[in-house]
């Protein structure tokens, strides 16, 4: 008796194989600048508990820092809580109204009005690298292994892409435009390497190491070392030697209140060891990536903000 292939594992095939050649067949622009958007999770930056000065953070405060441009005074919008809506707010300029950390199934937004969806339509390449994920389906659910709190390692709330269906396909998991441009960050090495990479490049570590979950330690010490762990794969990359590479690190909320939380910026046209004291929000840094790729209309709040330009000596 012949036995039959399940459809479901046909349409992952197949998914998967488009996603290779798509990865394979785009390559970065070599005379545009590229960004990595790296998002942490729930840490104020000053202030008791604080990330700013923490002897738990010697890898960003001794290593980091002096050769970063941070804004002290970096805020997640007023009363912008819990996670989700602000990992929207970074790609949409608004909330939508959203303020839980629902599901994609929950919150299903057929707008087209948001960064990915521009970039895509100038030609842009993007891609998203998010740790612990298969990269066999589009990434609308819980997975991974989980910690040791129960929790998946990967959660979609912190994946902003997902939540729109012009990304996914309205929700199909084997989708694969998703598949194709939401991939495992330990994919990132390899297209690195043979410059695959997006120009736009969004990453979240797992909730072992963005701050979010303790994991059997200091949530604080977790996002260190696995900065220290991570970071030199891009300083070290020929994108970045060749000085085209912004690299950005924020938090998506904070702990107490609305911040200050971090962010820097760190490339060779930053100014190193810099610090100021303007006041910004996701909205800033939206605005600031749409200038940096000359995409419009300028989304959402995004059309009001100061941008990120007194952190650059040369804007990108």
């Amino acid at each position: 008796m012949k036995r039959s292939i399940s459809p479901h594992i046909v349409r992952a095939l197949v998914a998967a194989l488009i996603a290779f050649f798509s990865l394979s067949s785009i390559h970065a622009q070599s005379n545009g600048p590229v960004v990595f958007l790296i998002v942490l999770e729930n840490h104020n930056w000053i202030g008791t508990g604080g990330i700013s000065g923490s002897p738990e953070a010697p890898y960003i405060n001794r290593t980091l820092v002096p050769m970063a441009a941070v804004a002290n005074n970096y805020f997640n919008p007023p009363g912008n809580h819990p996670s989700l809506p602000n990992y929207l707010w970074m790609e949409s300029g608004q909330n939508f109204g959203i303020h839980d950390d629902g599901s994609p199934s929950q919150h299903h937004l057929s707008t087209h009005a948001h960064l990915s969806e521009l970039l895509q339509n100038a030609g842009i390449p993007w891609r998203a690298y998010e740790e612990s994920i298969s990269g066999r389906v589009c990434p609308l659910t819980g997975e991974g292994s989980v910690d040791s709190s129960g929790s998946n390692l990967y959660e979609p709330r912190h994946l902003p892409q997902v939540y729109f269906s012009d990304m996914t396909g309205g929700r199909n998991p084997y989708s694969s435009y998703c598949i194709a441009h939401i991939r495992p960050l330990a994919e990132l090495a390899t297209d690195l390497r043979n410059n695959t990479i997006g120009r736009y490049n969004f990453i979240t570590p797992d909730m072992c190491h963005d701050g979010h979950d303790s994991c059997g330690g200091n949530e604080i010490a977790h996002i260190d070392g696995w900065l220290k762990g991570f970071m030199p794969l891009l300083l070290n990359s020929a994108q970045y030697k060749e000085g085209r590479v912004t690299i950005f690190i924020a938090t998506d909320e904070a702990a107490n209140g609305d911040g200050p939380i971090t962010f820097m910026a760190l490339g060779h046209s930053v100014k190193h060891g810099y610090k100021n004291e303007i006041r910004y929000t996701h909205s800033s840094l939206l605005r600031t990536l749409e200038e940096i790729f000359k995409v419009s209309p300028l989304l959402g709040y995004a059309a009001q903000a100061t941008d990120l330009r007194d952190l650059f000596s040369t804007f990108p």
